[in-house]
């Protein structure tokens, strides 16, 4: 299963970007909600962990999801519990690194070796393994935006992003389900540029309402790590401009993507 290789290769990529960091290096705080380096790998790990779980031991996924629940419904955040997650386990700084690789590598290995169209559970909706690999992949490359971005590192990407740009089109509908508004009948048609020069299209050709431009930026909008004003995608209709500026490929409630200027490249 590719997606399997291009979710350890995602995590390789950003290990190497981590991995030399010492204890202030992972403190810095990146541009999204005030979360460090440190706590962007350790909401990784915890959730790797959850995926690992829901492969290989479904009551033990429950018995570790439960309490998550519980604390979101008692008005707690995922932050908070995540954060007790890490101390009960004793697991910061270079532990943690460590931790971490060592079950992204295991949990690659689990997704190849599964039957790819098998069911799992999760929080929401019971998915496939491919999905489960995907999601795994969409959430390391999404919050590693924000480690390259304080870092001051360009990310030079691969045509793996295929696999997000493909979630972002799957959940055209769900992004205007998430904020409580009617899907429209037609999405816009993508004209996206792979980082190989390749060309990738979705959805029948449409004068109305099309995106155009790289596939990089489509994924950044689609994963909210930046705003659409900050990309150079360019949205013509009004279904694709009312879909950028909502565009959420995640699960959850309904999240606001970023303002222009608020989540760049540290220069």
């Amino acid at each position: 299963m590719q997606q399997a290789q291009d979710f350890l290769d995602e995590s390789m990529a950003l290990l190497e970007l981590v991995g030399p960091l010492d204890a202030d290096g992972l403190a810095q705080v990146t541009g999204f909600k005030n979360w460090t380096i440190e706590h962007v790998i350790g909401h990784l790990h915890l959730w790797n962990h959850a995926a690992d779980l829901s492969l290989r031991d479904e009551a033990g996924f429950f018995e570790f999801f439960g309490p998550v629940a519980k604390h979101l419904q008692k008005g707690g955040t995922m932050r908070e519990f995540e954060a007790a997650w890490y101390a009960e386990k004793g697991l910061s700084g270079d532990d943690l690194i460590a931790a971490w690789e060592v079950l992204f590598h295991d949990l690659a290995a689990r997704f190849a070796a599964s039957d790819p169209s098998a069911r799992v559970k999760w929080a929401g909706p019971d998915m496939s393994v491919r999905s489960s690999a995907t999601a795994r992949l969409m959430e390391t490359w999404a919050h590693g935006q924000e480690v390259y971005d304080v870092l001051g590192k360009r990310r030079e990407n691969t045509d793996r992003i295929g696999n997000i740009v493909m979630l972002g089109v799957n959940t055209f509908g769900w992004s205007f389900k998430v904020h409580g508004q009617p899907v429209p009948e037609t999405m816009p048609h993508l004209n996206l540029t792979a980082p190989s020069g390749a060309i990738w299209t979705y959805g029948e050709p449409n004068e109305a309402d099309w995106i155009k431009g790289s596939a990089e930026e489509f994924c950044q909008v689609v994963t909210q790590t930046r705003s659409i004003g900050d990309t150079a995608l360019v949205v013509h209709g009004s279904t694709a401009k009312a879909w950028m500026d909502k565009a959420q490929c995640f699960a959850g409630g309904a999240e606001q993507p970023p303002k222009p200027g608020e989540r760049r490249t540290k220069e």
